[in-house]
């Protein structure tokens, strides 16, 4: 009888202790970060790492190869537009330039040669009708006289008639050469006008080698600080080959590196704080990247302040204000999630020993912040730390 209740007794308490839920882990307190839900304005913020650069950059490149022979400036130096920094040779463009001179000279030498021509066939053509006239009119006056005397008999008619007839000739030669004459004067323009274009084009290819030429001593062209001027004695460079840059260091903005998944909120305008480490600088909004490189979209942010040791190149952190949300139920932003979607968070109970799960839904989000839209009320206390190793249980025992 004792047995069956020893065993009976046994089944019950396998019985309860099977019901019984396994006990909550413990997580630490002090390893957790906690936020509470609260109402009021939220800020969206998208930050990026970015630097400083120049606004105002003139890039100095090589129109020809050449050899450096001197160094006259060195980065860091001020410099005024005329000031020299290098001195590149290259024999091939001083004999090109000289070659472009000679032929220019050659074009006007022909283009005078063809001018005193083609005046000298005006004037001959000139001399030719003048000519012509003079003996038009002598045959006009004979062939009167002819046809005056066989009226009175004192010339046969066949003689009258050949005075005629020649009369009639000059006239014709006379008609043809101030034609010539005509044709003449309106085709010397013409012909001169093609000579005059081969010499214009001739100018501008010698000035051009002239350019080439002046541009092998390299001036700064602009008022600035020199910049990436590396280059040494002896060095040859090709053309096109950057030489050195010359910045306005006063002038700087921010280059800001943008998430891509953020970015398509950033527009023209919004207002920015760059923080350079020794001074928070604010700016708006100038210009943003149309193209995503390595998940990233570049922003330029105009400053319109400076601080002490900001220079370029100065590696910055910057965050842009994208809106201002009136009146919202907002926490920080968790670990883990991502906006406008449902994930589970950890609520802690009212007197803070448990936490348990449920499933919130969030909206937009901010750097540090996340809009709520459903799941917690205000004043509730959830956890933003990382919870992924407790994703197999619903609740929590808060160790303090």
């Amino acid at each position: 009888m004792q047995g069956g209740i020893a065993a009976g007794a046994v089944i019950l308490l396998t019985v309860f202790l099977t019901s019984l839920k396994p006990a909550a882990p413990t997580v630490d307190r002090a390893t957790l970060y906690v936020d509470s839900v609260r109402r009021g304005e939220m800020v969206r913020e998208v930050r990026g790492p970015g630097t400083l650069v120049p606004e105002h950059i003139r890039f100095i490149t090589a129109l020809a190869a050449g050899r450096v022979d001197r160094v006259l400036a060195q980065p860091g130096q001020h410099v005024k537009p005329e000031t020299v920094l290098l001195d590149l040779s290259n024999p091939d463009v001083q004999i090109q330039a000289l070659q472009a001179e000679q032929q220019l000279a050659a074009a006007r030498a022909e283009l005078v040669s063809q001018h005193t021509n083609l005046e000298n066939q005006r004037l001959t053509q000139t001399g030719l009708v003048a000519t012509t006239r003079t003996e038009y009119l002598n045959a006009k006056r004979e062939a009167e006289v002819a046809e005056s005397l066989g009226a009175h008999g004192g010339m046969s008619r066949n003689e009258a008639a050949l005075a005629r007839d020649k009369a009639v000739e000059f006239e014709t030669r006379y008609s043809i050469e101030q034609q010539r004459l005509a044709l003449m004067a309106e085709t010397i323009d013409s012909q001169l006008a093609v000579q005059r274009s081969q010499v214009d084009r001739l100018r501008a290819v010698a000035e051009f080698q002239q350019n080439v030429l002046r541009s092998l001593q390299v001036r700064a062209g602009d008022s600035g600080v020199v910049s990436d001027l590396t280059l040494q004695l002896g060095q040859y460079v090709l053309g096109g080959t950057m030489l050195a840059k010359v910045v306005q260091p006063g002038k700087l903005k921010a280059v800001l590196q943008i998430p891509e998944t953020q970015a398509k909120d950033v527009t023209i305008g919004q207002k920015a704080a760059i923080d350079t480490r020794n001074g928070i600088i604010p700016g708006h909004v100038i210009r943003s990247d149309p193209n995503a490189i390595n998940g990233t979209v570049a922003v330029d942010v105009a400053l319109e302040g400076t601080a002490p040791g900001a220079r370029p190149d100065l590696s910055v952190d910057g965050t842009i204000e994208i809106e201002r949300l009136e009146r919202v139920l907002y926490t920080g932003r968790p670990a883990y999630g991502q906006p406008n979607s449902t994930i589970g968070m950890f609520k802690l109970t009212d007197d803070g020993h448990y936490a348990t799960r449920v499933q919130v839904q969030v909206g937009r989000s901010s750097v540090n912040t996340i809009e709520v839209m459903r799941g917690l009320n205000v004043r509730d206390s959830v956890i933003l730390s990382d919870m992924s190793q407790w994703d197999n249980v619903d609740r929590v025992r808060i160790k303090r």
